[in-house]
């Protein structure tokens, strides 16, 4: 068994009848707040490392975000939407889809030439599905608002 394996296990065991109430509690709404802030708090790991050389607050906060995607997979899983496993195939298919460069025939040479065909083939893979756009800035004014909470409940501003 791998560490993800486990660590799904372990999650699973969380959110089972006879688990933690918290977790089985967790919805996709109520865990918005701890995905955002464990994002920034991935930011911060950054930082650290950038300013000091310390991996070990990365390390962590990697961990806590891990915990996030996780989580929702194994929701969704008991709702009967998609499993982890789904989740995963999808981002593999999407890696192996826009860089042509790398896993078919396209030829680029440089890194911007790359941003410009993956900006492409996003656009491609989105024609159709144009109704996502809409939900965008009602998304980032909501992550702005839990990110400002969040930073006023641990005394940043």
């Amino acid at each position: 068994m791998t560490k993800f394996e486990e660590f799904e296990q372990i999650i699973e065991k969380l959110r089972a009848p006879e688990g933690c109430p918290w977790d089985r509690e967790q919805t996709h709404s109520s865990l918005k707040k701890p995905c955002i802030e464990e994002a920034a708090e991935v930011i911060c790991g950054i930082n650290i490392l950038e300013k000091t050389g310390n991996p070990d607050n990365l390390k962590e906060e990697l961990g806590d975000l891990l915990l996030q995607v996780v989580m929702h997979a194994r929701i969704a899983e008991e709702e009967g939407y998609f499993t982890m496993d789904d989740v995963i195939q999808g981002i593999i298919d999407k890696m192996v889809r826009r860089h042509p460069h790398v896993f078919g025939d396209a030829v680029v040479s440089s890194s911007g030439e790359v941003l410009t065909k993956w900006e492409e083939i996003k656009k491609e893979e989105k024609a159709g599905k144009e109704w996502t756009e809409a939900y965008l800035p009602e998304a980032f004014d909501e992550a702005k608002r839990l990110i400002d909470a969040a930073a006023e409940r641990k005394g940043v501003v």
